[in-house]
């Protein structure tokens, strides 16, 4: 879940989408998102490591939450009674298209209290419901939803290809923390953050990485939210400057032992930590993981006390190539935690646009 922005600075926590179910309590981390380009035959990317603050607004508005509307009849939930759920996603109402609460409440106010025909995306399918509103003790027209129209927070860039500026980010998608389900993206920003605090990890409660960021530095954009990550377009490749390309390693490649991150847990600083690779999983795992990791870096635990919210898409660094992503923390044991491989990165890379 991303923490609401306060004068630019917020907590660095992304809610991922999928894989809930995951033995062993764990949490994704983030933040706290494409040009023609074959990712395939790109086998060396520049990684990158350091934080940004992304920016997300919904295709549509995503219904978090059905709630009841107190009027002067009592209470009412008229979008639960004409069979809307939460999950659900509003693409239109009265036949015009809505991405913001704002929209879809001049809809409702167009109508003056008559049926609205609201399309909704469920999973894969579009159903249409009619719906009345109601109005609330202040004359407000109100359908009983708590609707979420866009997203903010920090995460790690994982990597960029130097010749077009394509970039991946955080090794996971980023969803809406009460529902689960992953933001349907209508566009997106990056903008260039450092870090300000840091709150430790420890047993039972996942530490996080605080951001300040600012309309001041964009720093490119995000055109795509992927249960593998975020991707998009960096428009500043002052990121990249001085740092050398890497070649990919294939999952095959990979191998149990030493490893490091490359991490931004003080300002603008992005520094290697040794970790282990105490595991690999295989391609099909039904959890989406493709190691899993532990932070041997004295420095690191010190600081941290391992993985923070706000690492997830720090890269996996073995044997001089990229192997992957940290993408989880585990919630009884911030000194582990998962990641993702780097092809599954690239592959969504590919239709990067």
């Amino acid at each position: 879940m991303f923490s609401p922005a306060r004068r630019g600075k917020l907590t660095a926590e992304v809610t991922a989408v999928g894989h809930s179910k995951i033995k062993r309590l764990a949490v994704f981390l983030a933040l706290v998102f494409l040009f023609p380009v074959q990712a395939a035959a790109v086998r060396e990317v520049v990684p990158i490591g350091h934080t940004a603050g992304i920016r997300m607004k919904s295709e549509g508005v995503l219904v978090v939450r059905l709630d009841t509307v107190q009027t002067a009849d009592g209470e009412r939930c008229p979008a639960r009674d004409a069979g809307v759920r939460e999950g659900d996603i509003i693409v239109s109402a009265g036949g015009k298209e809505v991405s913001s609460n704002a929209e879809l409440q001049t809809a409702l106010k167009a109508a003056q209290g008559g049926a609205v025909e609201l399309s909704i995306k469920r999973g894969d399918e579009t159903h249409s419901v009619q719906v009345t509103a109601c109005t609330d003790r202040t004359g407000v027209y109100r359908l009983g939803i708590l609707a979420r129209d866009s997203m903010a927070g920090i995460g790690t860039l994982t990597f960029a290809d130097p010749q077009t500026g394509v970039f991946g980010s955080l090794g996971h998608g980023i969803c809406d923390a009460e529902t689960g389900v992953l933001l349907p993206l209508s566009e997106g920003d990056l903008i260039y953050s450092t870090v300000e605090t840091v709150t430790r990890g420890k047993s039972g409660a996942p530490g996080a990485l605080q951001g300040d960021f600012s309309d001041a530095r964009p720093i490119g954009t995000v055109t795509k939210n992927t249960v593998h990550g975020i991707f998009g377009t960096l428009s500043d490749l002052s990121l990249l400057s001085g740092q050398g390309a890497l070649p990919v390693a294939a999952r095959d490649e990979i191998q149990t032992g030493d490893a490091e991150i490359i991490a931004n847990i003080d300002g603008d600083k992005v520094q290697r930590y040794s970790v282990q690779i105490v595991r690999l999983y295989p391609e099909k795992d039904e959890y989406g993981r493709g190691m899993m990791l532990r932070v041997t870096d004295k420095a690191l635990l010190a600081q941290t006390g391992g993985i923070l919210q706000g690492m997830s898409g720090s890269p996996v660094v073995q044997n001089g190539r990229l192997i992957g992503a940290v993408t989880h923390v585990l919630v009884d044991d911030p000194a582990s935690g998962y990641a993702i491989c780097i092809d599954d990165m690239l592959r969504e890379a590919e239709s990067v646009a």
